[in-house]
C-alpha cells in the first residue's frame, strides 16, 4: 500500500505567527495531532507544530497567549512522495522518532500521513480518538 492510500489531504495549516493557544484550539476543534505552518515569507515555507512542540513549550515555561507556532516549529521536515509505500513511512517515522509526515508533490503540500492513519489502513477499522 501506499502513502496515498492513507494520508490526509483536509489538512489545518497555520501561520507562524499563530499564537500556541491558537494554534491548539485549532487542532483540537479539529481533533487533530498537528499542525502544518505555512510562512510564505520563506523557503520552503513549511514545517510542522504538534502536540508535543505545544506541551514542552507550555512545560518549559512558555506562555501559549505570547509564544508562537513559529518559535516551536519543526522546520527540517523530512517529506514523503505519494509513491512512499507504507512501510517507508513508518519505517522513516521509527527512524526520525515523529509521528507525522508532510506528503509533497511538486514542492506542494497535499497531505500529511500520521502513525494513526497508518494503522487504520493496515487494521481496516477506523481509529477512534481518546481524549
Amino acid at each position: 500500500m501506499k502513502v496515498s492510500d492513507a494520508m490526509t489531504t483536509n489538512i489545518l495549516t497555520i501561520g507562524p505567527g499563530h499564537t500556541l493557544r491558537q494554534s491548539a484550539a485549532l487542532m483540537s476543534a479539529r481533533r487533530v495531532g498537528a499542525a502544518v505552518v505555512l510562512d510564505p515569507d520563506h523557503t520552503p515555507g513549511v514545517g510542522i507544530l504538534t502536540e508535543r512542540d505545544i506541551l514542552n513549550a507550555i512545560g518549559s515555561g512558555g506562555d501559549p497567549d505570547v509564544e508562537t507556532a513559529g518559535d516551536h516549529l519543526t522546520s527540517d521536515l523530512i517529506y514523503a512522495g505519494l509513491d512512499w509505500s507504507l512501510e517507508d513511512a513508518s519505517a522513516t517515522m521509527v527512524r526520525g522518532g515523529f509521528r507525522h509526515l508532510v506528503i509533497l508533490e511538486d514542492n506542494e503540500v497535499i497531505g500529511i500521513i500520521s502513525v494513526r492513519d497508518i494503522l487504520r489502513v493496515w487494521s481496516g477499522r477506523p481509529v477512534s480518538v481518546r481524549g
